[in-house]
């Protein structure tokens, strides 16, 4: 089978090399338009349903939503298990499911079950809502407005009816989790010493102000060939009007509800904050849809927002568009791989013509890395894989592997041309192509196997671990079984080419060659006269480094350095979200006097439908950093951990961003190890 392959590619070599070159400018097109993300989706299949239920204790959301939620919710096709948390005025559920369900399809199983609960929940509580959809990573950028013109309500009415619409219409945004601001509302704050005087009762102002707001069809009047909708008009659109409702008719005239309450249009009590630099703002975090390309839909909401610039800056509103933006993560890593991808392509090239000593020799085997690297990225990218960091990793371990078969291949065919042509009646140069190929052709195979299979165990592992590593086991054993394939059909192919047409070929040694083999001869015998000394060394190493193999320290990922921190803080829980913010203000001012810190942002509480479901003595701040290396960002992590030791009562924690993400996954929390 394998003769019949390789003699095909030497007999057919112009087709074989037209391919590869069509195989290389498909991948150049599917690589420009694939989906790049940070990481893999790691997440587990989870569904997540939020109830809000204003003014309930955390103890009452337990007893009257929480568990009628569970009750109703379990016994799901596919779940693995159900975990919920009650807070005062939100009950979250969380399912999650096995990893060989459909996601989607189990959303419309919980769906369809939350469709009969509207009735056994108590009034005025919920509907219960399933969070939307999102990646793993969840955050695709935070951003904020401030000003120094315009009060919060206006900044907020300005979000809600404008911003976030916007936002949401770009392709690949899940959802808008808005924190501060305060959102207009009319108010009816109602005098209890009033209503004892007119003998009014609460629930008298509550239907006055249900009939007198509330949105009713009105029908429709029809003739004999005509028919005409009717509309009700005249409804309080403002607080003044809302006054002069009509509560009850009296004998001594008409009470209003302005007469036995204060109307106004004042913030609706708020369930988060966030300030920006310390001044009070609104924070907006955009989530991503599953599997969305991140970088894709950041460029999206960039454009969206530039749309707003111009406006935001001639009212007095400052846009923070870049206080958290994980594409720049992205970015830097692509280029970073990029660089090590060329340096390492070069110090290859370089090995190739030093040892060869033959420009084509080296071309020819180079030709192995694009091309494998392109076939794994095709197949990956039909598979429905997204190019993440961990295909990528998985691709730059292969570098020095994927041009091995190659290597011996040309490297044969080469020594055996050589021979050839010193020969008085030199062969046909097709068989000694075909020859030469043949004689490597077992080895290559079976050490190719043998490297692919020892990657076989990351696609065995589950999980976190398992979702996170598959995806560069598969890589790396699609990136080697293509250069399996280049070096079957192209090498030979391009040997018979550009060996046997241009030039002779020298019959020497190259000269590096030269000067190493009496230095190898000589350790060579040297290490056959005591070989018994040999294995006694190699097994003193081996057992060496078994020793001091527990004591090396472990982590599931190695320290990332982002270029930006996510701090988290809690006070006694019960704290106001006024105090909350002082006390951030205060961190954020220490913080920001830190070298290297570009910008902060803290928000407290949460968000309706976020995905950080906690009270309002918790906050969290984001702390972008300037360009810098490693070592200076550890430098700052550490400052900022000093000035958060300098508040006493606060619990604080500093984690880069897809830390917590990945603790989060493993754990449901921000942190690596929670004890319940």
């Amino acid at each position: 089978m394998l003769s019949k392959v390789v003699a095909f590619s030497v007999r057919f070599r112009g087709v074989v090399v037209a391919l590869a070159i069509l195989l290389m400018g498909y991948g150049i097109y599917k690589l420009s338009n694939a989906s790049l993300d940070i990481f893999p989706e790691f997440a587990p299949k989870q569904v997540i349903i939020q109830t809000e239920a204003q003014g309930l204790t955390a103890e009452q959301v337990e007893v009257l939503v929480t568990q009628p939620l569970e009750n109703a919710l379990g016994g799901l096709m596919g779940t693995e298990s159900i975990r919920s948390q009650s807070i005062p005025s939100l009950s979250v559920v969380i399912l999650t499911f096995y990893d060989s369900t459909d996601i989607y399809l189990d959303r419309q199983l919980v769906s369809e079950r939350l469709l009969s609960l509207n009735d056994a929940l108590p009034e005025n509580i919920g509907p219960p809502l399933m969070v939307p959809l999102e990646s793993s990573s969840g955050t695709i950028m935070t951003i904020g407005l401030s000003s120094d013109k315009h009060d919060l309500m206006a900044l907020r009415a300005l979000v809600d009816w404008t911003l976030s619409p916007r936002l949401l219409s770009v392709e690949g945004v899940a959802d808008i989790n808005v924190f501060g601001g305060d959102e207009k509302q009319l108010q009816i704050q109602i005098d209890s010493d009033k209503l004892s005087r007119y003998g009014i009762s609460i629930g008298e102002v509550t239907e006055a102000a249900k009939s007198a707001t509330g949105i009713m069809a009105s029908g429709y009047i029809e003739n004999s060939n005509q028919r005409m909708m009717l509309k009700l008009s005249g409804q309080p659109k403002s607080a003044i009007e809302l006054a002069k409702v009509v509560l009850r008719q009296t004998d001594n005239g008409t009470l209003f509800l302005g007469d036995v309450a204060t109307v106004v249009a004042a913030p609706a009590p708020a369930i988060g904050g966030a300030a920006i630099g310390g001044k009070p703002g609104v924070v907006l975090m955009v989530i991503g849809q599953y599997k969305a390309n991140t970088l894709a839909v950041t460029h999206g909401i960039e454009a969206a927002l530039a749309e707003f610039k111009d406006g935001f800056e001639a009212d007095g509103i400052t846009l923070h568009d870049d206080l958290f933006r994980p594409a720049n993560y992205i970015e830097s890593s692509i280029h970073n791989i990029r660089e090590h991808l060329m340096v390492g392509g070069g110090l290859v090239m370089l090995v190739l013509i030093l040892f060869l000593f033959n420009l084509r020799t080296a071309l020819i085997s180079m030709t192995a890395i694009p091309l494998s690297l392109f076939a794994a990225l095709i197949v990956l990218l039909e598979m429905g894989v997204n190019i993440n960091i961990m295909v990528l990793g998985g691709l730059a371990i292969a570098l020095g592997e994927v041009i091995d078969d190659a290597i011996i291949d040309t490297e044969n065919i080469f020594r055996r041309l050589r021979q050839n042509s010193s020969l008085p009646v030199p062969k046909s140069t097709m068989d000694v192509v075909f020859d030469a190929s043949m004689e490597v052709r077992s080895s290559v195979v079976y050490a190719s196997f043998i490297v692919m299979l020892v990657f076989v165990p990351l696609l065995t592992l589950s999980g976190v671990a398992g979702r996170m590593f598959e995806p560069l086991g598969v890589a790396y054993i699609l990136a080697i079984f293509a250069s399996l394939a280049v070096a079957l059909t192209v090498t030979p192919a391009l040997c018979h080419i550009l060996l046997t047409r241009w030039g002779k070929l020298s019959d020497k040694e190259p000269p590096l060659v030269r000067f190493l083999n009496p230095i190898y001869g000589w350790v060579l015998k040297l290490v056959s006269r005591f070989p018994k000394l040999v294995f006694s060394g190699v097994l003193v190493f081996c057992l060496a480094g078994l020793a001091i193999l527990p004591l090396l320290g472990g982590s599931f990922l190695p320290e990332l350095r982002e270029g930006h921190y996510i701090i988290h803080t809690a006070s006694v829980p019960g704290t106001s979200i006024a105090e909350s913010l002082r006390i951030g203000g205060q961190i954020e001012k220490r913080v920001s006097e830190i070298p290297g810190v570009r910008s902060t942002s803290q928000w407290a509480g949460r968000a309706e439908r976020g995905a950080d479901t906690f009270g309002t003595h918790y906050s969290e701040y984001e702390i972008d950093l300037d360009p810098m290396e490693g070592a200076e960002q550890q430098e700052i992590l550490d400052e900022i951990r000093e000035v958060l030791e300098a508040f006493p009562g606060i619990n604080s924690e500093v984690n880069t961003f897809l830390t917590e993400r990945i603790d989060e996954t493993i754990s449901g929390y921000t942190s690596p190890v929670v004890v319940n």
